[in-house]
């Protein structure tokens, strides 16, 4: 039996064993509570600090998502301990009934209240899922800004086409303007994440995904791939600078005034292998660059758009050319 009766302590003159219990796990108790502390003391809440109206969004979502499972578990978690204390060993006074099986109440409640939860969660899920739809535009009455961005081995490049500049590990943006993320990977597949602007999204080979974020208001906000990628992959940071209007200007200027050159030669030295890349800079940018990239052939082989182009011409030549051969039915 779990629970031992104070009636059997009174009656043998001498505490029962379970009653050191507790005092012997409060040294494990706390050692256990401040271990947790300690873990998560360098543990940064980004996700639930916003700096964006898409991850204001993606906060309310969690926070919504959250309180309607936590229906469930609060009252499962209080019940547990109201039975514990309610039908323990000592409490002469709670009803035994040893034949009781079945009740019409507690199983609508069971089946009721989940099913009634799922039902608000898929509805959630549905409209959050168009709201926040990573490809969809951002209403703002500033004009939006283009970014490629390419997952290196272990940095990230970030191409700003318009402006015809290049970084590696440092994105610079204006603040209250809309960001269109082109992206793409040049090795294995990857993830993009700003917990702060939020919306994470992957990056592959040979593929184009696209992201559109804001940042509200000035600030440098951490970034980092959130998909294991080999040996660098714990140092594959960055930092997102969100800056006023003005100061981007300046940092663009800045950034054109640099006498690096970002062309198929530097680049294919820039996709070496390399751990904790610094930040760098490029004043001029090849501008097929990018294409190269994401059709896989800045390494001078064929392009994959060109290949495919290629083929479908071959093939309707072929289809045109057999339907040339072929003799007439005659009527």
């Amino acid at each position: 039996m779990i629970f031992r009766s104070s009636l059997d302590r009174r009656a043998t003159g001498r505490a029962s064993p379970l009653a050191a219990w507790p005092r012997a796990l409060r040294p494990a108790l706390a050692a256990g509570v401040a271990l947790a502390a300690a873990g998560l003391g360098g543990c940064h809440m980004d996700v639930l600090n916003p700096a964006g109206p898409i991850g204001e969004q993606e906060k309310s979502l969690i926070l919504l998502s959250t309180g309607l499972m936590l229906i469930v578990v609060v009252p499962v978690i209080a019940m547990t301990i109201a039975f514990a204390l309610r039908y323990r060993a000592s409490n002469t006074k709670a009803t035994y009934l040893p034949h009781w099986e079945h009740s019409n109440r507690i199983e609508a409640v069971v089946w009721l209240v989940p099913c009634l939860i799922i039902l608000a969660l898929g509805i959630v899920t549905w409209t959050s899922t168009h709201e926040l739809d990573p490809y969809k535009p951002i209403a703002a009455k500033a004009k939006p800004i283009e970014v490629d961005v390419v997952s290196l081995d272990w940095k990230w490049l970030f191409i700003y086409p318009d402006q015809k500049i290049a970084t590696v590990n440092e994105l610079s943006l204006p603040a209250g303007t809309p960001v269109r993320f082109h992206l793409t990977s040049a090795t294995v597949m990857n993830s993009f994440f700003i917990p702060r602007l939020g919306t994470q999204v992957y990056t592959m080979p040979g593929m184009e995904t696209k992201l559109s974020l804001l940042a509200s208001q000035p600030g440098t906000f951490d970034g980092f791939s959130t998909n294991f990628s080999g040996d660098g992959f714990s140092d594959m940071n960055f930092k997102a600078k969100a800056l006023s209007p003005a100061a981007f200007d300046q940092w663009v200027q800045s950034v054109r005034a640099s006498q690096n050159a970002l062309d198929l030669v530097s680049y294919r030295k820039l996709a070496q292998p390399s751990e904790r890349e610094p930040a760098v800079v490029y004043g001029d940018v090849d501008p097929g660059l990018y294409h190269d990239i994401l059709n896989k052939c800045a390494d001078g082989s064929a392009c994959m758009d060109q290949s495919m182009k290629m083929t479908m011409l071959r093939n309707a030549v072929g289809v045109a050319a057999a339907a040339c051969d072929h003799p007439k039915s005659k009527g």
